[in-house]
Parts: C-alpha cells; structure tokens; sequence
C-alpha cells in the first residue's frame, strides 16, 4: 500500500491481483450489502485473499461498511456495500427532437435530471453549449456534491465507438467528425463515452429492467424520428467492429423504393415509417382534406408532430391508424429478417412512435409472427419498453460504469482511487468496451 493508502503504486497490479479486486468490485456493486463469507463464495477466492483485496478497496475509499449481517453462530459479519457517493456519473441522451440530461450516483441512481426539447440539427455547438448548462445545474443541485468521475452522451447516429467521432450522421448536419469527446472532457476534466442513442436505450433496458436480462440475447427497437436497433448478445451490448450495427433506418424496402431518405438514398425503412415521415404523411392528408379532425388540428397548431399522429388515433381517426399499423408492419417485416438471423429472446420497442402503444406494437407483432421462422418465435416475446424516456438516461449513466469497472480498466485509474481529472481513462484500452 502506498503511503496516500490507494490499492498499489503507479506501476500495473499484477494479473492475479486485478482479477480478485474486479471480481469483489463487481460482486458488491451486484449485492445490496454483502458480506465477506458470501465473496468468499461467490468470487472463489480464499478468506484471506479476500480480506485484503477488500481492506485494499476499502483504503481506496471504493468500498465500506453497511451494518451487520445475519450471525452464523460466531461474531456477526460486517455487510459491504459500493461507496456510491464518492463520485457522480453525468449521462447524457440526445434525440433528434429532444434530450435528457442526469446526474447519477455510482450505482446508476439518478440524483437529479432534466428533459427539455432540442432541434440536433441545429449544430454540436449550440446543443453541446446547452447540455454544458444544465450538466453545471444539474450539479448544484446534487444534496451531496462529489467529483465527476465519467460522462456518458448518446447521439442520433452512426458513432465511431473507439474515439467517440460521429460518423456521418444523417439527421445530424454539422455532427460529422465533432469531437464531442474532447470538448466535455477538456471541461470537466473527466472520462467521456459517446455511443448511439439506441446503443445507450438497449442498454438501459438491460441493466434497469431485470426481465430484460433473463433472455442473454435481445434487440431494442427505437422507433422515433429515425428508427435503429440495439443488440444485446449474450448479456454484452453488440456494436459490431465499428460501432454501427443495428442501423436498420437505412435498411431498403419495397414500398419506399420512390421516396427519398434524408441519407441521400431511396427507400429506406426509415423514409416511410420513421417520425418525421408519419408528421409528413399526416399533412398531406390535412392539406387534400381527407380528415376534418387532423385539418382542424393543423390550423390550431400550425404544424404537426409524429406525436399528432397518435393524438389523432387515439381521437379514432381512421387515417391516423392507419398510418401507425403500416409504420408497425414496414417496422415489422424489416423486424422480421432480424429475428430469423438473430433468434432473440425479448424484442423491445421504444422511442416516440413505439409510444403510440398497440396502434404500433400490434401490427409489429403480427408481421414479426407471419413473417420469421417458427423456431425463431417460439418462446420470443415482444414488448414496448417499460422505461420509456428514462431508457436512455439509464444507458448512458450505465455505459460510464461499464466502463470504469471493466476489470482491463481498473489498473488504469484504480492506483489513483478514482478517476475524475483523469480523461485519458477512456481512451485507454478502448477495445474493453466493444
């Protein structure tokens, strides 16, 4: 030990080492207050090991004591528990049209938060200068201030995982190539991981949610402005080798094969069943008068909104349902394929048109189910997200503690105790994340 009392000096801790304090990290960050006979069992580690690998995080400030636990006949056990307030997690999600912002413990509890709408088209500068302002709010308002020790961001579009680069996004001008990474890091002085949004909404669902674990493989279908697909794959998020699997948005179908898609290409799934194209879709139908309802609710408004569109269902609109049963059933068919090839467990729907509920949720199902092989759908289930708007939020704080506490990571900042000031940290061995 070190005279400033962390776990080892600036030179690497030694496999064993390492593998022993990952593993009573992880197992205390699982349990709420375990105790050393339980490690003991659950790592497989000696009695003795594990009593200094846990005095070791314990002079790291990681881990302390919680009460006691049930006597065995002997002297009551002392419970562990994660020190979850000796750092903050800052976790951002960013949609096309609008954006939550957390502040979290290192348990993921979300301390303080707030949603406004954005426009992200409206360029890195102006979105990212205002996320900075609510992240200096939301900090203030924390009850019990401590260092930032991570940021996690998710964005609309495609993301070079390994430096955190926007690769031309198509809903996101002025997005290509920004490095999101290096502006928050540079001002809050540390680590930064920037995913997909719907990377970060698969993984909220998984860790938030536990149904969402039980089957190790699954997809999350975000149906909003854009459409794409999370894939959970053996209870690890999937990004495939440069963080872009699952864009499904851009995948061709036949019915779209005269529209063209903000992405420059023809008939994309997206161009005919994303947000922007059923709020497109419902004007049209407003303008040739083919609804006095939706006519009514445009000249109220002046412009509608996907969410009109299941305003107007819900109000039993029959081309408002129309146009959300064929969303479901494009959405469906392209969903379809991917559980044939994928045979997950659980499919999720989330975003702003998966909201609509069963207008969307029934025309998916019914499509998935005439559609894959009937292996594929024998014990899968489909459902809408129990998150919701929260999903996202959840990922992203989650992505940061992924991160900080894959075992490869620990070394890097663990000598230190913790690593706020320490930015480099997320670069470092970035492939621990794929």
């Amino acid at each position: 030990m070190d005279p400033q009392g962390s776990p080892g000096t600036n030179a690497a801790l030694s496999a064993e080492r390492l593998d022993g304090l990952a593993a009573i990290v992880a197992a205390v960050r699982s349990a709420d207050g375990v105790t050393k006979p339980q490690l003991v069992h659950r790592v497989g580690l000696g009695r003795s090991v594990v009593a200094q690998r846990v005095a070791e995080l314990e002079a790291a400030g990681l881990v302390v004591s919680a009460g006691l636990g049930p006597s065995t006949g002997g002297r009551a056990p002392r419970r562990l528990r994660l020190r979850a307030e000796a750092g903050l997690v800052v976790g951002v999600d960013c949609g096309a049209t609008s954006m939550v912002v957390g502040v979290a413990d290192l348990l993921g509890r979300v301390q303080a938060s707030a949603a406004e709408p954005i426009d992200v088209a409206d360029g890195p500068r102006t979105v990212l200068a205002r996320v900075e302002e609510l992240v200096d709010q939301l900090l203030e308002q924390v009850a019990r201030p401590a260092p930032v020790w991570g940021i996690g961001v998710g964005v609309p579009g495609p993301v070079e995982f390994a430096t955190g680069l926007p690769v031309a996004p198509p809903i996101m001008p002025g997005w290509d190539g920004y490095p999101i990474r290096d502006r928050l890091s540079r001002r809050y002085r540390a680590p930064v991981w920037v995913d997909n949004d719907v990377n970060l909404l698969a993984l909220g669902e998984l860790r938030s949610y536990p149904p969402a674990a039980a089957p190790d493989d699954m997809l999350f279908i975000k149906i909003g402005t854009g459409i794409g697909a999370g894939l959970i794959s053996g209870g690890r998020l999937h990004r495939g080798a440069d963080g872009c699997a699952g864009d499904i948005g851009h995948v061709a179908v036949a019915e779209a094969d005269d529209v063209v898609c903000r992405c420059g290409n023809v008939g994309c799934l997206e161009a005919v069943a994303g947000g922007a194209a059923l709020s497109r879709d419902l004007r049209r139908t407003a303008e040739a008068g083919e609804s006095p309802l939706i006519a009514e609710m445009l000249a109220i408004s002046g412009d509608l909104t996907a969410a009109d569109v299941t305003v107007a269902a819900d109000r039993g609109d029959p081309t408002a349902r129309m146009l959300l049963a064929r969303a479901g059933r494009l959405v469906g068919t392209t969903l379809a394929t991917l559980v044939s090839f994928y045979n997950p467990g659980l499919v999720v729907l989330g975003g702003g048109v998966a909201r609509a509920g069963d207008h969307v949720l029934a025309a998916v199902r019914e499509s998935v189910y005439r559609r894959s092989l009937p292996l594929a759908t024998r014990t899968l289930r489909i459902e809408l997200s129990r998150l919701g708007e929260g999903a996202g939020l959840a990922g992203a704080v989650h992505l940061v503690l992924d991160a900080l506490f894959a075992p490869g990571r620990l070394p890097v900042w663990l000598p230190f105790c913790s690593p706020a000031g320490r930015p480099d940290v997320a670069a470092a061995l970035a492939g621990l994340d794929a």
